[in-house]
């Protein structure tokens, strides 16, 4: 077991969440960026609400008021304090948890982040159209790995830079199903020999939003089919960013924190790990797309929000999401707080 200093659970609950929503800016960039590539003439309005769908938006923009056109959703998504799942929102929320943090992190995370915040405060609608608005997504995602340059660089590694990893493994994988969803939901109207060149044209662009493109190209065959993509995305432990890839990484940090730390609430959370690895794994693709690639998606999604909830409540002073949960659930949570968790 390796000695380290104790970490308090307000620290490992800030970390996890401050990396959460670094990541979840960079891709919803992405998600951005792929969205208005798959704009159909004539059709424009769907591709954007397609966008809301796999975000779950739907009650959040309504209550904005707005018509939904594509420049709504843009703004709603871009410029929109009021939207938690916004990038002005999740990058106010990243701040605030690294001023928490600033006993742990480095002066150059700390500083970057404000210089980051700001950029993105001075954004105006006509930075929002055409070219200006892919421009704008590379210079947030481009921020965005800067800091985790930064941090790779700065972070110093005991159980915070565990909880770290495992809040920016968890987002990541919930994005790329979201990136892979966005897919389903636009699919081109074209028959025949067009609908196949515009759909390997349209997973071209899903591999591009995942920073994925010049890999798959390494190892793809000539003739690819959406399921090579498909197969890429989810499975291919080579690629940084799949899904396979992240779950692995969360085993990991996990395993990391029962075996060298101590930490023996990782119980139900490994489980939960090793459910999704034998579901991605154990499942070949061509089953996968055939009985249908949103549930899976969607599934995969509810198991992360279970996942990241058991890391809460065994980890965290107060898993919000379970805020509301019964007396026996705090008790519990208290229970596991003083059997496994950081330092309170």
């Amino acid at each position: 077991m390796t000695r380290s200093p104790p970490l308090l659970a307000r620290y490992a609950e800030g970390l996890f969440w401050m990396a959460r929503y670094l990541e979840r800016v960079e891709n919803l960039a992405r998600l951005v960026d792929v969205t208005q590539t798959f704009e159909s003439p004539g059709r424009e309005a769907e591709s954007w609400l397609a966008l809301i769908r796999i975000n779950a938006d739907e009650e959040g923009f309504a209550k904005r008021g707005w018509d939904t056109s594509a420049d709504a959703v843009k703004t709603f998504y871009l410029r929109d304090g009021g939207n938690p799942t916004g990038v002005p929102a999740s990058l106010e929320a990243a701040r605030t948890n690294a001023r928490n943090l600033r006993p742990l992190i480095s002066t150059e995370m700390w500083m970057h982040i404000n210089v980051f915040h700001r950029d993105m405060l001075a954004i105006d609608e006509t930075e929002l159209q055409g070219d200006r608005l892919s421009r704008l997504c590379g210079r947030i995602k481009q921020a965005v790995q800067a800091h985790t340059g930064i941090t790779e660089g700065t972070f110093y590694r005991d159980q915070g830079w565990c909880f770290y990893q495992l809040g920016r493994l968890i987002e990541r994988a919930d994005q790329i199903t979201r990136l892979l969803d966005i897919r389903y939901h636009l699919l081109v109207p074209a028959e025949g020999e067009e609908r196949r060149v515009a759909e390997l044209a349209q997973w071209g662009g899903v591999l591009r939003g995942a920073a994925g493109y010049h890999a798959f190209r390494r190892v793809a065959p000539a003739g690819f089919t959406p399921n090579d993509v498909v197969r890429f995305l989810l499975k291919d432990t080579a690629f940084p960013r799949s899904l396979a890839t992240c779950v692995e990484g969360i085993d990991t940090q996990l395993t990391q924190l029962r075996s060298h730390y101590g930490l023996r609430g990782t119980g139900l959370a490994l489980e939960n790990v090793e459910n999704l690895r034998a579901g991605i794994i154990g499942r070949p693709i061509e089953g996968i797309v055939a009985n249908g690639l949103h549930h899976f998606l969607d599934t995969v999604q509810r198991d992360l929000i279970n996942l990241a909830g058991e890391i809460g409540t065994a980890f965290f002073r107060d898993w919000r999401p379970f805020a509301d949960a019964s007396k026996q659930q705090s008790q519990t949570q208290s229970q596991s707080q003083t059997s496994g968790a950081p330092t309170t």
